[in-house]
């Protein structure tokens, strides 16, 4: 396994998704470039995407989130240089920092298969298959969103999902913890789930694991389980073709469709 994502890459006359690495980010940024990309695959500028990303330390709080998960306080997070968003997204309350890959697809669902559901439990499907590439079994547990790994005495998370959805174009995603430092998790309460806690590849591994290595599993799992040929592209590219769609006039029949219905799937944690 390489850092190469054409070995992600499956041949056949399947619909392609660009997988592009925007490296570490800003959670407000990515965010911001999300929205960019939903107006632009929703019109059909551009074709269906997958990111990945590292944010620094930040807790996000989903729609169905909690305050009171949320632990620490104003003052503790600034101390710890944590930043804090609401965001659009399901789920509960979750952190984000270095060592975890963030997913976010921003797909067409609409063309793949409606069924909100069935999106998430794709998304677990990835991650299950790339933390087998490793030696893992990690597995589903109902009721509770993401993957999962046995400890000594309870099942531990190593992938979470939160996703958004309008008009059958995806947003937001998962987050694989590879050598995430798991101490900020307690920070807070993870997806509101008092009784469990996150774990991360190296943990479990005890040792160095590279997570470029864990991208192309992700990204290859991806396009297995939605059907997709995976091709890798590059931010500069991305950014002309957004650029391109937002300087061009927007017809009248797409102002009126701005207004169009949404669904939001839940799910999310650390």
């Amino acid at each position: 396994m390489t850092g190469d994502w054409k070995q992600a890459a499956k041949p056949g006359d399947r619909a392609t998704c660009s997988v592009i690495d925007l490296g570490l980010i800003g959670y407000a940024e990515a965010y911001a470039l999300q929205k960019r990309i939903v107006a632009a695959r929703k019109s059909g500028a551009i074709g269906d995407t997958l990111l990945f990303c590292e944010n620094p330390h930040v807790i996000t709080q989903g729609r169905n989130g909690k305050r009171e998960h949320l632990l620490a306080s104003e003052h503790v997070l600034r101390q710890k240089n944590v930043e804090y968003f609401e965001t659009s997204r399901g789920g509960d309350v979750t952190y984000h920092g270095p060592g975890q890959i963030v997913g976010y697809p921003l797909l067409n669902l609409g063309a793949v298969r409606r069924d909100v559901v069935w999106y998430v439990r794709m998304l677990e499907e990835a991650m299950i298959r790339a933390t087998a590439d490793f030696g893992l079994t990690a597995f589903r547990v109902p009721g509770k969103t993401g993957i999962w790994v046995q400890a000594s005495a309870s099942e531990e998370k190593l992938g979470a999902i939160g996703v958004h959805i309008s008009r059958w174009v995806t947003s937001h995603g998962f987050a694989y913890n590879v050598s995430t430092d798991l101490r900020y998790f307690d920070l807070i309460v993870p997806c509101g789930i008092a009784d469990r806690k996150a774990t991360s590849l190296e943990k479990i591994l005890n040792h160095a694991v590279s997570s470029a290595e864990v991208k192309v599993a992700l990204a290859g799992h991806f396009g297995d389980v939605f059907g997709m040929r995976m091709v890798p592209s590059t931010s500069g590219e991305l950014m002309e073709k957004l650029d391109a769609f937002e300087s061009a006039p927007m017809p009248s029949a797409d102002v009126a469709a701005v207004g169009g219905q949404e669904f939001t799937s839940q799910r999310s944690a650390g």
